[in-house]
């Protein structure tokens, strides 16, 4: 006798976490920040008292970020990543008949947190450029649509939204669809068109925006992001949130890197310049590189993938691979690129890569 489940979760695939790396290899499946944990951020996790709940509402790392972006603390919301975050929105909004629509491929928790809410996933195709397709995505949304969720940068493929793509959708869309903003890489961005959320707030009031600081402050391990949007809607999120899920640490960490930004947006400057080498060095050798923006590179395999991942991974390199479309490769280590490109270049030199 086994339990009934549900059978859409039964069939659900479960999140995977990237591969780990053998000792002389690289990980480069998972978009971290290769840098050294900022000794602040280290004094502050060692400080956190372990034997007591934390502040559920995150009050003080809430007012820090609610006075940077000069919005009310009211219309902030942290979390335990942004990932979770996109959880207690999608469970805030959608049900069974419901839809959420967003662009594929995309981020890849996004369907399973639909199925998990009952709703329904409308993906919509990126463009031949790897990019969303905003009109298309606006022609998606019905009057059962409602959420609309735009990955930008876009992960995997790196493509940023620009911000006149981004006001034609919203001015395409009624203003009672929840639209997330997902920019959990935005602090990677340098496109000068590229959508900043934040500042539209005051715009469109259906619209919140997730930002995280596992990526560009390399808090991967503590798990914290945040959301900002109307009180409500971070209301109805904080209502289907698992209480006191930002641990202590975690809030003290942040407030650390917040504290000490300056130097750690430093070394993000300094991968910025690395993932623009790369991708050059990437297009020399005949890629067709989609324009990164995030921390991470877009590789068009195709049917070939399969066999492309497994030459990186014999050159050291353990990327994260979706058969049969491609491989995204996170920026490491310095060290990483000349192993990287030794791969690739293989990979051109063997297959046959259609860009």
């Amino acid at each position: 006798m086994v339990v009934t489940l549900r059978p859409e979760i039964a069939a659900l695939q479960p999140y995977r976490q990237g591969k780990p790396a053998a000792a002389d290899a690289f990980k480069l499946s998972s978009n971290e920040n290769p840098a050294p944990t900022h000794p602040a951020v280290l004094e502050a996790i060692g400080a956190a008292t372990l034997n007591r709940y934390p502040d559920g509402a995150a009050s003080t790392l809430s007012a820090r970020l609610a006075e940077r972006y000069g919005v009310p603390p009211e219309h902030l919301h942290v979390g335990a990543g942004s990932v979770s975050l996109l959880y207690q929105f999608v469970l805030a909004a959608a049900g069974p008949g419901d839809e959420v629509v967003y662009a594929w491929r995309s981020f890849e928790a996004y369907p399973g947190i639909v199925t998990v809410s009952g709703a329904t996933s409308v993906r919509v195709p990126l463009t031949d450029h790897a990019r969303h397709d905003l009109a298309a995505m606006a022609a998606a949304v019905t009057e059962r649509t409602r959420v609309a969720i735009i990955c930008s940068p876009n992960n995997p493929t790196g493509t940023a939204v620009t911000l006149d793509e981004f006001r034609g959708f919203m001015a395409a869309v009624p203003d009672t669809l929840l639209v997330i903003l997902d920019e959990a890489y935005r602090e990677f961005v340098t496109a000068p068109d590229a959508v900043d959320g934040i500042p539209l707030l005051d715009e469109y009031p259906n619209l919140v925006v997730l930002r995280t600081f596992s990526k560009a402050y390399g808090l991967a391990g503590l798990r914290v992001g945040y959301a900002i949007g109307p009180e409500y809607l971070l209301d109805a999120a904080r209502s289907t949130a698992i209480p006191l899920s930002v641990t202590e640490p975690a809030q003290r960490a942040a407030i650390a890197a917040l504290e000490n930004d300056g130097e750690i947006l430093d070394g993000v400057r300094e991968l910025i310049e690395r993932r623009d080498a790369v991708a050059a060095a990437l297009r020399a050798q005949g890629w067709d590189i989609p324009a990164a923006q995030g921390n991470f590179v877009w590789l068009s395999t195709g049917v070939h993938t399969e066999a492309a991942a497994e030459i990186l991974q014999s050159h050291g390199i353990i990327a994260r691979v979706f058969p049969p479309e491609g491989i995204r490769v996170s920026i490491g280590e310095a060290a990483s690129v000349d192993k990287l490109l030794r791969a690739t270049q293989e990979v051109v030199s063997t297959l046959t890569i259609g860009g």
